[in-house]
């Protein structure tokens, strides 16, 4: 079993740009991450490289002791990590219970006899049980973004990779889907975040990395970070406070 994520020195560049200049992190299991940093400063390109959207130009991505710089995105995700995109990644047109057990046909990891009873037990989790049978498009953006976490989670992940999670829905479904995060940190899964809602998104990292430039520009829990005078002048602002 996995223990960790761990980007080496990555480098991107578009053109004669370098968008990331040898970023190196760190997610461990039963931890919450984040991701942060102002348009434009690198952190979705690092993001993409970890989920394996985009090839590094240099460095290295490890699950574990395993390099899995080229691996295929579909490969990382049998390997344990999931991935939950910003833009809503479940079909419409077919039933809550469709979409997860189309994962489970494609993929081979859950027995046909148990799915019923995995996909109660995963439904259940997440609080939305009595949506099975509703189709997709019926849903709320609260009630998609958790079926979009139970799809995740019925591919078994060690680790939960969200893109601007806090993005588009509003204030209590944000803090519904707070809730949910810290819950899959107690089931030992680790979690990295990148999204532009600072407040939101430090309120739940037990550590948080900040990119300026292409670089990281300081790291640390959320409350050394949140009074950190260097991030403040350059990216939360002088009254940030959490």
């Amino acid at each position: 079993m996995f223990m960790f994520i761990k980007t080496d020195k990555l480098v991107k560049s578009f053109g004669n740009k370098k968008v990331v200049n040898e970023i190196s992190i760190e997610v461990h299991r039963g931890e919450v991450v984040g991701l942060l940093g102002p348009n434009g400063a690198g952190k979705t390109t690092t993001f993409y490289m970890v989920v394996g959207l985009l090839r590094p130009d240099k460095g290295h991505v490890y699950l574990g002791e395993e390099d899995i710089t080229h691996l295929a995105m579909h490969k990382r995700a049998q390997k344990g990590m999931g991935y939950l995109p910003q833009e809503t990644s479940i079909f419409k047109k077919l039933t809550v219970e469709e979409n997860i057990l189309m994962l489970w046909e494609i993929n081979n990891i859950v027995p046909k006899n148990e799915y019923q009873k995995r996909l109660n037990e995963v439904l259940e989790e997440l609080g939305v049980a009595h949506l099975k049978k509703s189709r997709a498009y019926q849903l709320s953006g609260g009630e998609a973004r958790r079926v979009e976490i139970a799809r995740a989670l019925a591919m078994e992940p060690c680790f939960l990779l969200l893109d601007e999670p806090f993005t588009g829905i509003d204030p209590i479904t944000v803090s519904e889907l707070q809730k949910v995060i810290k819950y899959l940190k107690t089931k030992g899964l680790g979690i990295l975040i990148t999204d532009h809602n600072v407040r939101e998104t430090l309120s739940i990292t037990d550590r948080a990395y900040i990119i300026q430039k292409g670089t990281i520009l300081v790291s640390g829990d959320s409350n050394f970070i949140a009074n950190d005078e260097t991030a403040k002048k350059t990216y939360l602002g002088e009254e940030f406070k959490l």
